[in-house]
């Protein structure tokens, strides 16, 4: 399975603040611009801030990794460096930086093993804080992700659609201090097979919503998955 991740909504206190940070920071450019929302663009990913108006609200505490070609990581470095105490770890797959934005959403910029694009190419991994890991990691293996890691004390359990990876984290914090979000919102593009399909291998779905372009499922920690 090969899934992309086509949004990633985030809690906010003040929408023109939130934004301004990104765009001064990111770069990231806007792609739509509501009363109690904003969109922006992360390459192939949508980020939505929210003012917590109504259900869904996104996610607040996130922490979410985007990626950027292995050539400009230093580039972030040196731009960030400067206006934030920054972290960084490193990984088989080369090294990602952490800070954190105005909402305390912890933002990791990681250096993608594909060096097409430029600047901030996607989102590739989310964060969600779950009260039992066992559980779930049932609910996300039956929408079709695949587990490829676990911590050594089984506390925190990676899935992945080979597009994006999802962290299951139970109440802890990770690298910077960072903890997984709570009520997070985000959709994904489901390919050839239909969210009807999909949600059919899920037993006991919670809140499963229509839509007019998809399908809307609560899983067990209260993260709103939204099929398309």
């Amino acid at each position: 399975m090969s899934w992309s991740l086509r949004w990633l909504a985030l809690e906010v206190k003040q929408l023109d603040r939130s934004v301004a940070f990104y765009q001064r920071h990111l770069d990231l450019p806007v792609r739509s611009e509501h009363e109690t929302e904003i969109v922006l663009g992360a390459g192939t990913t949508d980020i939505v801030f929210r003012r917590p108006t109504s259900v869904p609200r996104g996610g607040i505490h996130t922490h979410f990794a985007v990626s950027t070609p292995a050539t400009e990581y230093d580039d972030w470095w040196d731009r960030l460096s400067t206006p934030f105490d920054l972290t960084e770890a490193e990984f088989p797959t080369g090294k990602s930086l952490y800070f954190y934005d105005p909402d305390g959403n912890c933002v990791e910029i990681g250096q993608s093993t594909d060096d097409t694009g430029e600047g901030i190419t996607g989102v590739f991994e989310i964060v969600l804080e779950v009260e039992d890991l066992d559980r779930a990691e049932s609910f996300y293996e039956a929408i079709g992700f695949t587990i490829v890691d676990r911590g050594d004390d089984r506390r925190r359990t990676r899935l992945s659609t080979g597009e994006f990876d999802i962290e299951l984290w139970e109440p802890q914090l990770g690298i910077a201090n960072a903890r997984g979000g709570v009520h997070v919102d985000f959709g994904i593009e489901s390919g050839d097979q239909s969210p009807t399909t999909v949600l059919n291998r899920v037993e006991s779905p919670l809140n499963v919503e229509s839509l007019e372009d998809g399908v809307r499922v609560t899983d067990p920690d209260g993260h709103r998955l939204t099929l398309r």
